[in-house]
């Protein structure tokens, strides 16, 4: 599973090819900073996990089934009653 941290480690990578002869106290102390900024606006943002979307995906595929069954069943009621 891709999170903040996936995204954070390949900006960083990015980053270093753009800056190689940056110092390295230099460089730490963007990586941390920009870490910190990009966790700060991640957790301010209404986002859910993967696990979390394909859960509610399945619960929505399970839900979308019992309205089609009953559904069914009502047309099947209604052509009893007419």
């Amino acid at each position: 599973m891709k999170g903040p941290q996936d995204f954070f480690n390949q900006l960083q990578g990015q980053f270093g090819q753009f800056v190689p002869d940056m110092a390295r106290a230099a460089k730490d102390d963007f990586e941390n900073h920009a870490r910190a900024t990009v966790m700060s606006v991640l957790a301010r943002l209404d986002l859910v996990t993967r696990d979390e979307f394909d859960a509610q995906q399945a619960v929505l595929l399970r839900t979308r089934e019992k309205v089609e069954a009953l559904e069914a069943q009502v047309t099947e009621l209604e052509k009893k009653l007419g």
